[in-house]
């Protein structure tokens, strides 16, 4: 029995509530009116006002990408490459690894980071590297960039 009147009351606190909150007197928010313009009142109309013509814009150089390399390729602006302008930005770097300054370029010189490393690395002299001599040559890591300049 008391299965029942509890079921009942349950029954009817649906159905009041459904009915209260189909009834309901929930009012939706009011929207603040717009504000008026500041510039308005600045703003006289006139008769009739007349803007001066705008001009034609500047045009842009229309250079390619392909342009551009080529301009900066060719040193004497002949519109020309010759072999020695290709060439001459590469001068600076061979001569660093010519150490004997002869004009060739030997294997022991190409090399010679790599060399001045293994021999930098290999403390005891028995021209071999062990584990532990040769995770002395690992690249330092690089310092990681922040993303943005924001500080």
């Amino acid at each position: 029995m008391g299965r029942v009147l509890a079921g009942i009351a349950c029954v009817l606190l649906l159905i009041s509530g459904t009915v209260l909150m189909w009834r309901g007197n929930a009012q939706e928010p009011g929207v603040p009116p717009a504000p008026k313009p500041r510039l308005a009142a600045a703003v006289v109309p006139t008769a009739s006002v007349t803007l001066a013509p705008i001009g034609e814009a500047p045009s842009a150089d229309p250079k390619s990408k392909e342009e551009k390399r080529f301009a900066r390729a060719d040193k004497n602006d002949d519109g020309r490459i010759t072999l020695a302008e290709l060439v001459e930005p590469r001068r600076k770097a061979y001569a660093k690894l010519d150490l004997n300054q002869d004009g060739k370029l030997s294997f022991e010189e190409w090399a010679v980071k790599t060399i001045d490393k293994f021999k930098l690395a290999n403390g005891d002299g028995d021209a071999w590297l062990d584990a532990a001599e040769y995770a002395q040559t690992a690249p330092k890591p690089k310092a990681k960039r922040p993303a943005c300049a924001c500080g």
